[in-house]
């Protein structure tokens, strides 16, 4: 878990469970939604309307979502970007399953993912740009 300042509130961000991650990725993607357009969105089967409204409910309880009240409906948008949550997961799994060695994971990637050689000259011109 990692601790972030939002205002003058402590937020400890929490990895999210696959369906959770699912509501996260089309909201990120509609930038506001409401249940029956995130319902529209998600992969087959579809859930339920009720089991997507608890988990909006957790999702906001947990800190990533807020909402608006537009009539007597809620329109929910997200309270942490797309970006944030990605660096939170890549530091959980090079710290799980790498020894916190952004070098071993990629190396793990070149082996394992059969990168050409293309891809590993991106990567390495990626890095070069970012250390200007």
């Amino acid at each position: 878990m990692i601790s972030i300042i939002f205002g003058y509130r402590l937020f400890t961000m929490q990895k999210l469970a696959k369906r959770e991650e699912q509501i996260m990725q089309v909201i990120w993607t509609l930038d506001k939604a409401f249940i029956k357009e995130i319902i529209q969105e998600l992969p087959e089967p579809k859930p339920h309307y009720n089991s997507v409204a608890t988990m909006v409910k957790i999702l906001e309880e947990k800190g990533f979502l807020s909402h608006e009240t537009i009539g007597n409906i809620y329109q929910y948008y997200p309270t942490i970007s797309k970006e944030e949550y990605q660096k939170h997961a890549m530091k959980d799994i090079v710290s799980q399953y790498f020894d916190n060695s952004y070098s071993r994971m990629l190396a793990f990637f070149a082996k394992e993912q059969k990168l050409t050689e293309s891809e590993l000259n991106d990567i390495i011109n990626i890095i070069k740009s970012t250390k200007k």
